[in-house]
Parts: C-alpha cells; sequence; structure tokens
C-alpha cells in the first residue's frame, strides 16, 4: 500500500477514523474529508493526511475532493465511503425530512462517491468501497428508512462494479453489524440494550470500529484485484447466522 493515495468520505467517524489509521500505517497518502470538528481534526492530525472539508450529500463537494487528491498527488487510487447514520423508527412515525436526511447522508453520498471516483480511476484503475449494512439484507424491526438506505447502496455496489469493470474499476460495498461508535452510543448506553444486540450476533460481541475498516482496507488494496462487486458482512454473523 505504500504511496497509494486514498479519498476517505466520513473521515472523522468512528470507521472512517480507523480506516484512515490504518491505511496511514500502510503508509498510503490520504485526502480526509468529512464535516467540521474536532474528530476530523485529530484524525488528520494523527495520520498526516490531506484535510478536505465537505457536505458528502452534494456530488459536486464530493467531486472537488477526489480532485483535490489528484492535483495533490497526481492520482487517485481508491475512494471509501465511510457516511451514514442510524435512523430507527417505523415508517408510519418516519417524517419526510427524516427520510430524505437518511437518503441523502447513506445512498446520495454512496453515488456521489462511485461518480467521482469513476470519473477520476477511469485511465488506471483502482478500488472503489461503500458501507452498507445487514439490516439491508436482514429484515429488523423499524429498520425501514436506513436498511432502504442500505439496500440502495447494495445495488449500487453491484451495477457500479459491471459498469466500470472494463476500466479495472472494482466495486465492493462492507455491510456491518452494530458497531461500537458515537453513532451507536444510544443502542449501547445501556446494558438491557447492550444484551439485547449482543444477543443478535452469533460471535458474542459487537463490532468495533477496527472490524470494518480491516474489511474496507482489504478491499482497498490492489492485490484484490480479482474481487468486484461482492457486499462482505463484518457483521459478527448478525446478517446469516443464527445463535444458539
Amino acid at each position: 500500500m505504500d504511496d497509494r493515495v486514498f479519498v476517505i468520505l466520513g473521515a472523522g467517524g468512528g470507521i472512517g477514523s480507523a480506516t484512515a489509521r490504518l491505511l496511514a500505517s500502510r503508509n498510503a497518502r490520504l485526502v480526509l474529508a468529512g464535516g467540521q470538528g474536532a474528530s476530523l481534526d485529530a484524525v488528520v492530525e494523527e495520520t498526516g493526511g490531506f484535510r478536505h472539508h465537505l457536505d458528502a450529500t452534494d456530488p459536486v463537494q464530493v467531486s472537488e475532493a477526489v480532485s483535490a487528491a489528484v492535483a495533490a498527488f497526481g492520482r487517485v487510487d481508491g475512494v471509501a465511503n465511510c457516511v451514514g447514520s442510524l435512523l430507527l423508527k417505523p415508517a408510519h412515525i418516519t417524517t419526510e425530512e427524516e427520510w430524505r436526511e437518511t437518503i441523502d447522508t447513506n445512498l446520495t453520498s454512496a453515488f456521489a462517491a462511485v461518480k467521482a471516483g469513476a470519473k477520476a480511476m477511469r485511465s488506471d484503475g483502482g478500488s472503489i468501497v461503500l458501507v452498507a449494512s445487514a439490516a439491508a439484507q436482514l429484515g429488523l424491526a423499524n429498520h425501514e428508512a436506513i436498511a432502504a438506505a442500505k439496500a440502495g447502496v447494495i445495488g449500487l455496489t453491484r451495477s457500479a462494479a459491471a459498469s466500470y469493470a472494463r476500466q479495472s474499476i472494482r466495486v465492493n460495498a462492507v455491510a456491518p453489524g452494530l458497531v461500537r461508535t458515537k453513532l451507536t452510543e444510544r443502542l449501547t448506553s445501556s446494558p438491557q440494550s447492550e444484551q439485547a444486540s449482543l444477543a443478535m450476533h452469533a460471535l458474542g460481541r459487537l463490532g468495533e470500529p477496527a472490524d470494518v475498516a480491516s474489511a474496507i482496507e482489504w478491499l482497498l488494496d490492489p492485490r484484490q484485484r480479482w474481487v468486484t462487486g461482492q457486499v462482505i458482512g463484518v457483521d459478527g454473523g448478525l446478517g446469516s447466522v443464527r445463535p444458539r
């Protein structure tokens, strides 16, 4: 991974920052994109990455972030979209604003990452990694909006993999289970809710950002040059295994 150039969208979040740290340890060169905040500042300082502030739901701003990587380093080898949100509500009490925000944050940002990444890597190939969810492949109560958005990410992944295969651009996704981040604190903040979540994961623990970052790093690595169109569950068994 030495000297490879990667753009990480949502680099200030739990999974994004863990991915940045892992790639930096492999001597990759990074453009770390996200909103204003101390979390992004911290990971930029720790990794030495190039900071780029943006709204990832705006395709123009995402394109500008990828263009900034090309301007700074001469090329882009991969784009990872780690932007996401979590809305747990049944459909009948989900507002139109909540629905639009969920779709924009999770699906529009992913489409923007594919659009900008594919444009930048059409000449030399590369890798695009998106973040879906086990909830998109498993019926979970009160997940209608987020499951729909993440299911869209899965469809996007497979279609884009087909579209850009001839340009040697690989498009894959990871589908995490419940991961301990600031985004999921309300699900793990009480012993009762944490135990309920643990019971759904066959391996008996919740995920850590590093678990997902490891899979993203693997998919970005050019050695995985024969892997595309895949959705890899990094979910402790949530999406496919029923605990005893």
